[in-house]
């Protein structure tokens, strides 16, 4: 199982990391594969999750970032408001 995922991973890096936890989640696959499915898609979602939050924190700052850069480009006159209806014009003519 190892040996595929290793595959999929790609870089040597990934894959050295992969071997050099190969028992601890090899252990852990064949016990999760030992679960009902609905048990077996409950702990993928719960993986899932737990890789979300640190997406979700760096999107959040990314947005934070953007909207300070707008209001600074508003501000300095580097960049122009325009009114809805005209940005829904621009929009609809693409």
């Amino acid at each position: 199982m190892i040996e595929a995922i290793s595959k999929a991973a790609g870089s040597q890096g990934e894959t050295a990391k992969l071997k050099f936890m190969n028992a601890r989640v090899d252990h852990l696959i064949d016990e999760a594969l030992t679960l009902d499915p609905s048990e077996r898609s409950a702990v993928v979602v719960a993986l899932l999750d737990s890789l979300d939050g640190d997406d979700e924190a760096s999107v959040a700052k990314a947005w934070a970032d953007e909207i300070r850069q707008r209001k600074t480009d508003l501000r300095s006159g580097a960049a122009q408001a325009v009114l809805l209806a005209e940005a829904r014009a621009r929009l609809s003519a693409l």
